[in-house]
């Protein structure tokens, strides 16, 4: 090392479960990246879920900008040369979040664009929250892009979100579930999908990303490894 990383901002709590990942791999990334005891050097904004998630499922996402855009401030404010929200579904702010702070924001859809078209791939399956899959706020970006994004019907998408919140956001992993997920994407592949994204940070814990039929796109993993990119940019040069 010829010094520093730069310091890495999480906005977490949205679940805990999602923010460990996100921890674990940070520092599993740097420390292959650097050798030796290294880690990555972050500081974490662990909020609420219980209030964010009820605010979510009320249509406030102004009381969510807030809430996270705070958090985002704090670690502004302590330090953080660049912020990264530890959950996809809180994207849905992420316009708010960036013009809160003066920052870099890293957004979890470029770094997983990026990845799906080095595949040579164009069009994907979306999966994630409710939030996620019938929202604008990652499919459009991804769009943006040049992707084309599947995402499932009505039913599966319900299915799926309650999955992701009353199951994996408190750490129950079901056999039920995993087979509905996997139900989803064969659903999914039938109607063109030459891939899938799994835009929830939990879903890996139902199905690994070599579990599927199809390349998976596990965007935690993506995410990570674009915010090691930033922060050893210096060091490894």
């Amino acid at each position: 090392m010829t010094g520093q990383s730069k310091l890495i901002g999480m906005v977490g709590g949205m679940s805990w479960e999602s923010s460990a990942i996100y921890y674990r791999l940070l520092n599993q990334g740097a420390g292959a990246r650097l050798g030796g005891h290294h880690n990555a050097r972050s500081l974490l904004y662990t909020l609420d879920f219980d209030e964010i998630n009820r605010m979510a499922a009320l249509g406030r996402w102004d009381v969510v900008a807030e809430r996270v855009g705070e958090a985002a401030r704090c670690l502004e404010k302590g330090g953080a040369d660049f912020v990264m929200l530890t959950a996809v579904s809180a994207h849905r702010v992420a316009d708010e979040v960036k013009a809160a702070i003066s920052v870099p924001l890293l957004h979890v859809a470029d770094p997983t664009a990026q990845s799906i078209k080095a595949r040579g791939l164009s069009r994907v399956g979306l999966l994630g929250t409710r939030y996620t899959m019938e929202q604008d706020f990652l499919s459009g970006r991804l769009r943006d892009h040049g992707l084309e994004v599947l995402t499932p019907n009505a039913e599966q998408r319900e299915r799926l979100h309650r999955i992701i919140i009353d199951e994996l956001t408190l750490g129950k992993v079901e056999e039920a579930s995993r087979a509905a997920l996997l139900e989803t994407t064969a659903d999914l592949e039938a109607r063109g999908a030459q891939g899938f994204i799994l835009g929830c940070t939990e879903l890996p814990l139902l199905v690994g990303t070599g579990e599927y039929p199809l390349p998976a796109f596990d965007v935690t993993q993506l995410h990570v490894e674009a915010a090691l990119d930033m922060a050893l940019a210096d060091v490894l040069t």
